[in-house]
């Protein structure tokens, strides 16, 4: 099992490092400082599981398990506050340690994780269904962008990533479109094979040769509404 640690405080990481050593099992650990740091290690280590602090700087543990991206590491979170279990487990937190824990909590935690990563390698639910996601974490050029979803007036795939478009602009995320719009909920829906647009965004439907249509949403922006997806979008909006 790989394991990323993400804690601001060197002393919980190195306590967790120790911890661990003692476990059976893991294959490989990293450790993050920060929300962001994180962000850039799960991309290049691909772990299975987060063990994650909440109170950091600038992106909290619960911010970050909210945006992460297809297909998302498991998440423990390991924190000294209690307050914050609510918001974990609408998360879809595999487990919660409270600081300080010992060893033998630690194992239960790890056992908990193996169970979920067997279940899914075996082709069944691996964790029930997320929470919608509220906003997205997108990195370019070394700045990562905090995007709120309901900014966001379509999205569009682009090879292995979807554009996001909003009217601040159009950031790349890597993530497939059919991932992203399940993640997003309700209010997003599919209107085309390359194309999915916010429903509350639509301001009028616009039918084109051979059932093909736009869809023209406040703001201007114009998106294709393909024939196949019509009705589901004209049932949507009632």
């Amino acid at each position: 099992m790989r394991l990323l640690i993400v804690d601001d405080e060197r002393p919980a990481r190195l306590k967790l490092r120790h911890l661990l050593a003692q476990q059976d099992g893991i294959t490989a650990v990293e450790e993050a400082a920060d929300g962001i740091a994180a962000l850039e290690r799960i991309a290049s280590f691909r772990p299975d599981a987060l063990l994650l602090d909440i109170e950091m700087p600038e992106l909290s543990g619960i911010e970050l398990a909210a945006s992460l991206p297809e297909p998302a590491p498991l998440v423990v979170f390991v924190t000294a506050y209690e307050r914050y279990a609510c918001q974990a487990f609408g998360c879809d937190a595999i487990d919660y340690l409270l600081k300080p824990y010992d060893g033998d909590r630690l194992a239960r935690a790890l056992a908990r994780l193996r169970r979920k990563l067997a279940a899914g390698a075996d082709g069944q639910p691996a964790a029930l269904p997320r929470s919608p996601l509220e906003q997205l974490l997108v990195s370019e050029r070394g700045v990562t962008r905090v995007v709120r979803v309901a900014e966001i007036q379509w999205i569009e795939t682009a090879d292995n990533y979807v554009v996001l478009h909003t009217a601040a602009g159009s950031p790349l995320l890597r993530q497939t479109l059919a991932g992203l719009v399940d993640r997003l909920g309700t209010g997003f829906i599919r209107c085309h094979r390359r194309a999915a647009v916010q429903v509350g965004w639509i301001e009028r439907v616009v039918t084109l040769d051979k059932g093909d249509g736009e869809l023209l949403l406040r703001g201007g922006a114009r998106v294709p509404c393909s024939r196949q997806y019509r009705a589901d979008v004209m049932a949507r909006l009632g």
